[in-house]
């Protein structure tokens, strides 16, 4: 699989196989994407990746504060800005309506959306789950790099035949998370990263994911 393969079928999987994924693979892919950027080689990204025992121990821990609601959430950032609007908000809005629809859930029907939405805190059915957190100190530009060796991670998953849900929805947990991860006092939570094999005839893996015209976003100075 080329670098734009990957690309093209990298998406947000909802549903995975539950197929075992080889600690040998996932090593060799970490290794790959330390060559990944960063700003003056600082690599701030770091994560404790979860299987087994101690993934099913942080989904029970969730599983006790999930009928509280907005009450347990706890996020140590904001996971979209308050003022998100726009195209920015209706990109987002629009992505959640497709997928619900995919899932025949219809908006009404608020019981079975929070029933898919408790599918987050099981990692989707993922067998592996990557908590990833940074120093509090480090800024916007060490997020964008952590961002990018994520995106370095997921395509070369998607080269190995795996796919990645990338779920900053982790986040609202932070507290249950440090519970039973040992992440340090000094750092901050990020995201969870669900890893596995994609069931390809899922419907929550299948429908479009449009993307804005590069007109929305780039400009051209200089050019003919």
């Amino acid at each position: 699989m080329n670098v734009s393969e990957a690309v093209a079928t990298r998406r947000s999987v909802r549903k995975f196989t539950g197929q075992p994924v080889d600690r040998a693979t996932l090593t060799r892919i970490l290794e790959k994407a330390q060559r990944a950027p960063s700003g003056g080689n600082t690599q701030p990204w770091n994560a404790t990746i979860l299987t087994g025992a101690p993934m099913q121990a942080l989904f029970a821990k969730v599983a006790e504060q999930f009928p509280k609601g907005r009450e347990a959430h706890a996020p140590e950032y904001h996971i979209y800005p308050p003022e998100l609007e726009g195209a920015y908000e209706a990109r987002r809005f629009g992505v959640g309506e497709a997928m619900y629809a995919a899932l025949d859930i219809p908006r009404e029907d608020r019981a079975k959306r929070l029933m898919w939405f408790a599918e987050n805190f099981r990692a989707f059915g993922a067998p592996v789950l990557m908590l990833v957190h940074t120093p509090k100190y480090m800024g916007p530009p060490q997020w964008s790099d952590i961002g990018m060796w994520l995106q370095t991670i997921g395509l070369l998953l998607r080269e190995e035949g795996l796919d990645t849900c990338f779920q900053e929805a982790w986040a609202v947990y932070s507290p249950q998370i440090r519970e039973v991860v040992e992440i340090p006092d000094d750092h901050i939570f990020f995201c969870g990263v669900a890893i596995g094999y994609r069931d390809p005839d899922a419907p929550v893996n299948c429908f479009d994911v449009p993307r804005a015209d590069i007109s929305e976003s780039i400009s051209w100075e200089g050019w003919d």
